[in-house]
């Protein structure tokens, strides 16, 4: 039986293109591996595995999992046109976080032996954000919320998966709930997967600045609108910022410095079009 260290993996899954997805991920200052997950999905394999140093000195491993996930989700998909989708699990449980711009990030778990701990009316919403069919996805997701003797956590992260392949969601081979992080990263090598890590903040507001001009969302960035949005990404920014350093959580921590990343790039970004003109 693997240890409960050997046990953990998580996957971050972004409907988005791997290059938009590649220049935010590289704010989260955490080395991971990023490839395409069918059309429209990208996946990160986290390379580093901070959970492990912060229950060194004890605490709920899935808690402290949860967390980080879903602190990197939520970092990822504010102010970003694209939802984030955090599976995690451990030897105890398994679990997700769906994070969607500025909205609350909702989160469902399951116990090892598959019992659900999570309220319905998260599917529900999980559904919604996703635009999933609320009638035909929501019985497949309706059966996760229902007590199985057949089905562990990690089949019933499994079965979330499959529904999401109507949304044209494919993972490479290899990358499947339950696996532990080292055969993940493994995966993810052998799909050709490229390391997305930190450049520095100049590369990487450069970089930034590269998927506004060549995905089309510069225009979204500018006039009255534009700036109002960029302000209100750095209104949001700092106490998420504060709010990370006091409690020493990356993901929170990272989700600020992305807004405040965002804000100014915003602002910057209408001056320097305007500029042009």
């Amino acid at each position: 039986m693997p240890s409960p260290r050997s046990a953990t993996g998580a996957l971050l899954l972004c409907r988005a293109e791997p290059d938009v997805v590649g220049p935010a991920a590289q704010l989260l200052r955490q080395r991971m591996l990023l490839t395409r997950a069918g059309a429209e999905w990208s996946v990160l394999v986290p390379e580093s595995e901070p959970w492990r140093a912060a229950t060194d000195g004890g605490g709920d491993p899935s808690e402290v999992i949860d967390r980080i996930l879903g602190g990197w989700a939520a970092a990822l998909a504010v102010g970003a046109p694209w939802p984030v989708l955090a599976l995690w699990w451990d030897a105890d449980r398994s679990g997700f976080t769906l994070a969607s711009g500025f909205r609350r990030p909702v989160g469902y778990e399951w116990l090892a032996n598959g019992t659900p701990v999570g309220e319905e009316e998260a599917m529900r919403t999980f559904a919604a954000r996703l635009g999933l069919d609320p009638v035909l996805d929501m019985q497949s997701l309706d059966v996760l919320t229902t007590p199985d003797t057949a089905a562990d956590a990690r089949a019933r992260l499994r079965g979330l998966l499959a529904v999401l392949t109507r949304t044209g969601l494919a993972l490479p081979p290899g990358l499947v709930p339950g696996e532990p992080s080292d055969r993940l990263c493994e995966a993810a090598r052998r799909d050709g997967a490229e390391t997305v890590e930190w450049p520095g903040w100049r590369d990487a507001v450069h970089a930034e600045l590269d998927v506004v001009e060549t995905t089309g969302i510069g225009p979204w960035m500018r006039g009255p609108k534009g700036r109002a949005l960029a302000a209100a990404h750095l209104a949001a920014g700092l106490p998420l910022t504060v709010y990370g350093l006091r409690r020493r959580g990356g993901g929170w921590l990272a989700a600020g410095g992305l807004l405040l990343v965002q804000g100014a790039l915003g602002l910057a970004y209408d001056r320097m079009r305007a500029a042009r003109d």
